[in-house]
């Protein structure tokens, strides 16, 4: 009897062994997406003028900066949450080149303009940037057309940003109305009996 009880785990090791169980269960079912670094983010020599002229090239709308830092706790939940999906990645390389900004960076870069700087003058004398992440639209001429600040509630909410731009919607509309406007047309579109959709 006494061998019987050493084989047994007591009720605390079979509540533990029942929760490890549990957590890998819903860790291999949790979708860790792809890296951001190799399909979110275009690789870049820093030059943003020569990258205006590569965007025109592959017939992109524009250009999108991510101005981010290391201890960005908004940026690391973007990358893990929304950078790091398949549809986003695939949206946004379709329309944009995407290049990461280390706002305390010290690297050299060249500006739209095809003037020398470090990054993180670049973000903050240039484009204001005091809180992470921003995500900052270039139109092919190097111009700023839409600023967002801040991390998106979930990947559809960051895909309509994208949209809100492709579709020249910035030109009209702030983003926060454009963002209203969609939600009430797909309530409407819910509300509507099957027969009736145009």
């Amino acid at each position: 009897m006494m061998r019987l009880r050493h084989l047994i785990p007591s009720m605390p090791q079979r509540l533990l062994v029942l929760l490890l169980m549990v957590l890998g269960t819903c860790a291999l079912a949790a979708d860790p997406g792809r890296d951001p670094g190799r399909y979110f983010f275009n690789q870049t020599f820093g030059d943003f003028s020569e990258e205006l002229d590569t965007a025109r090239d592959q017939g992109k709308t524009g250009i999108l900066l991510m101005f981010e830092m290391d201890e960005c706790p908004f940026c690391h939940r973007m990358k893990a949450t929304v950078l790091n999906q398949p549809e986003v990645q695939d949206y946004f390389r379709e329309h944009f080149l995407i290049f990461p900004v280390d706002v305390e960076g010290n690297i050299e870069i060249v500006d739209f303009q095809g003037h020398p700087d470090i990054q993180k003058d670049f973000a903050l004398k240039q484009f204001r940037v005091r809180a992470t992440p921003v995500f900052a639209f270039f139109d092919l001429d190097g111009h700023l057309i839409a600023r967002y600040t801040g991390a998106t509630r979930d990947s559809e909410e960051f895909i309509l940003l994208g949209q809100y731009v492709v579709e020249g919607a910035y030109k009209d509309t702030t983003f926060s109305q454009y963002r209203r406007a969609k939600r009430d047309e797909a309530r409407q579109a819910a509300l509507m009996p099957a027969g009736n959709h145009q």
